[in-house]
């Protein structure tokens, strides 16, 4: 199987001088892997494995024009010619697989989130309207700076020209500075620039473009990414980016338009910068056909596009001309030659968790994946070691951890076999698929089970590993994933309530009371989860969070999410909570912070999400057999499967 399956995604596709060879794209999204706000060589080969893998367009990260822009620390800038070397570097690098690649051009104007040395920063925008996500009063831009910052693109572009990118991207997306200008609730301008009328609200717009064009070659490739619906209270709706599309299309065109959805402006709207994976996949393809109808020009859509079958759909019906696939290439790099190869089973598919992708840039580290940790880590694991020889390895536990270290070893050539107790593979993915909302997350079984089939494991289910065992097997080497099991604290009162975990909840193995305290000690997705399907269920629910707010330890979006769902089901949520006590009918609680007591009367049953405790009883039994071994998972600390993966990894290429 070839290409065939997918005709429209891996057709050709020209944008202004730039012939690409298929349609699907990396689209712009902030790495954490530039060196002091330079391009190095991290995210140069992090974005030379996606050219690598296929990709017929990369677009790469917001990169500063003014220096009013700068909204974090070490920001990437184009506002100077320094920036050239590093951008030349990587030209060079991705031109070698034939794939395009452009970058964004940004100012956030209102969107500051941090600053270079923690003092808050002066925010420019249209008006005097504050935002409401970071809480920012910006003050209005005179003439002259609106002048200078749209003079500030078009240098930029030339030195992106100059170090022989194939064209730019001006990000107008997610409430960022050109949206600003282009939505009638914040422009309030009345002036040429002004809010009154369309005209005025895309000229800001339009003489950017203008610039650019002025400043760069013939054929040099500008573009312009825009939120088709910013789906905020305040934002700028369909309609109106419809219209303003259709006016800056008349005067001075992009070569293409990039429509995601949402708006960096108010929690609600930022959840669809990274929408995670309760959104529908491919749900702002609409948003994209309506721009591209209304213009005629090349459309590309973001947003929960995972699947080449998903893009061949999109692209194929019209909604648009290309896709843009970046978190499942975040994911598997090689998605592109996959699905042209026809491996589409081989695909690892991206889950919406936002864990390791914008999780960690939200946390400042460099972006990961949970499934594919060489993700951002290319240079330091991009390659395997090598063996000097064949060994017999045994892995017990198929849980995350214990599938990803069978399958790196074996990939390595050693001959592995995994044993897990249970008839199933997955551990604890296959309960945290069964919480609302994150049926997808089973697909890392899935994931992983192909990637052990390639790898040539012998796995065995339902086998209980003992000593004996061990002995009878006589491995070289074992890798311990042995997970972990709820962890049940000591309390006064613990047998005189209905007590059971969230486990015991989630496999239908406990007949939950009316009125219910869910306890939740880690303040991550399990407590809402199970707050959440309780509450479905018909139960009154009541969470309490040893911490300050539900989802503290989860990334912003999904726990934003999840925090807008409890509300509306009625879910009475009690933070700064440690569980105390309990009694025939009520919990005991204490406030963290004054140990103040809080009690829940009426309880039928207390549901304890209070943390696992490791199953490590096999080091001990190991350590005495003398057998090399290596541990990795829950086994070790518990944690999650982005830590299990990584460590599985590790000890999969130790052995």
């Amino acid at each position: 199987m070839s290409q065939s399956r997918f005709p429209a995604l891996f057709s050709p596709i020209t944008i202004g001088n730039l012939t690409l060879r298929n349609r699907i794209v990396s689209t712009g999204h902030e790495t954490h892997l530039s060196e002091h706000g330079k391009i190095g060589d991290a995210l140069i080969a992090y974005h030379e494995a996606r050219a690598k893998g296929g990709a017929g367009l990369i677009v790469t990260e917001v990169a500063l024009v003014h220096p009013s822009a700068v909204f974090v620390a070490d920001p990437i800038r184009v506002d100077t010619d320094e920036c050239i070397p590093g951008y030349t570097r990587l030209a060079e690098a991705i031109h070698r697989h034939d794939t395009g690649l452009i970058a964004q051009l940004f100012h956030p104007g209102r969107e500051m989130l941090a600053s270079e040395d923690g003092t808050a920063p002066v925010s420019y925008s249209a008006s005097a309207v504050p935002n409401e996500r970071f809480h920012v009063m910006p003050r209005p831009m005179p003439l002259e700076m609106i002048a200078e910052v749209i003079a500030s693109y078009g240098d930029a572009a030339r030195r992106m020209q100059a170090a022989g990118l194939d064209g730019v991207e001006i990000v107008g997306s997610h409430g960022y500075l050109p949206a600003q200008f282009l939505n009638p609730h914040v422009n309030k301008r009345e002036d040429h620039y002004g809010g009154s009328s369309l005209a005025g609200r895309t000229r800001f717009i339009r003489e950017i473009i203008e610039d650019i064009r002025r400043k760069t070659g013939p054929g040099f490739a500008v573009g312009l990414r825009l939120s088709g619906d910013e789906m905020s209270h305040d934002g700028a709706g369909q309609a109106a980016m419809l219209d303003a599309c259709e006016r800056i299309a008349a005067d001075n065109a992009p070569d293409y338009f990039s429509v995601v959805a949402g708006s960096s402006a108010t929690l609600a709207g930022s959840v669809h910068i990274a929408p995670p994976m309760y959104q529908e996949a491919g749900y702002t393809a609409p948003l994209g056909q309506g721009i591209r109808e209304r213009t005629g020009i090349t459309t590309i859509v973001t947003g929960r596009i995972n699947q080449p079958q998903e893009a061949e759909k999109i692209i194929s019906s019209g909604q648009a001309d290309m896709c843009g696939m970046t978190r499942a290439m975040i994911c598997d790099p090689l998605i592109a030659s996959k699905a042209e190869a026809g491996r589409t089973d081989d695909i690892r598919a991206c889950i919406g968790c936002n864990q390791a992708c914008i999780g960690h840039f939200h946390a400042g580290y460099p972006i990961s994946c949970i499934q594919n940790p060489v993700s951002g880590r290319e240079l330091r694991l991009g390659e395997a070691p090598g063996i000097s020889g064949k060994r017999r390895v045994m892995v017990i536990g198929g849980g995350p951890a214990g599938m990803k270290a069978a399958a790196a070893a074996a990939e390595r050539g050693h001959a592995v076999t995994l044993f897990e107790r249970d008839t199933q593979l997955g551990g604890q993915a296959r309960l945290a698929q069964l919480l609302p909302h994150r049926a997808e997350f089973g697909g890392i079984i899935t994931n992983l089970t192909r990637e052990l089939e390639l790898a040539g494991v012998e796995v065995r289910k339902g086998v209980a590993v003992d000593a004996d065992l061990i002995r009878e097997q006589a491995p070289d080497a074992i890798i311990l994933a042995t997970g972990a099991t709820p962890r049940w604290p000591d309390f006064e009162g613990r047998d005189d309530l209905h007590v059971v975990d969230a486990w015991q909840v989630l496999r239908g193995e406990a007949k939950v009371g009316k009125s219910v305290v869910v306890a939740d000690w880690r303040a991550d997705w399990i407590g809402i989860g199970v707050a959440e399907r309780l509450a479905q269920n018909g139960h009154s629910v009541r969470l309490a969070v040893n911490g300050y707010m539900p989802g503290q330890t989860i990334q912003m979006y999904v726990r934003d999410a999840g925090i807008g769902r409890l509300h509306s089901l009625g879910v009475e949520t009690l933070p700064y909570m440690r569980l105390f006590g309990a009694d025939e009918d009520s919990v005991y609680l204490q406030h963290i912070m004054n140990d103040e007591p809080v009690i829940c009367e009426g309880v039928d049953t207390l549901v304890l999400c209070q943390g696992h405790t490791p199953e490590n009883a096999f080091e001990g039994i190991v350590r005495d057999l003398g057998i090399e071994f290596h541990l990795a998972g829950d086994c070790i600390a518990p944690r999650t499967a982005e830590e299990a993966v990584l460590e599985g990894l590790h000890a999969g290429r130790a052995v």
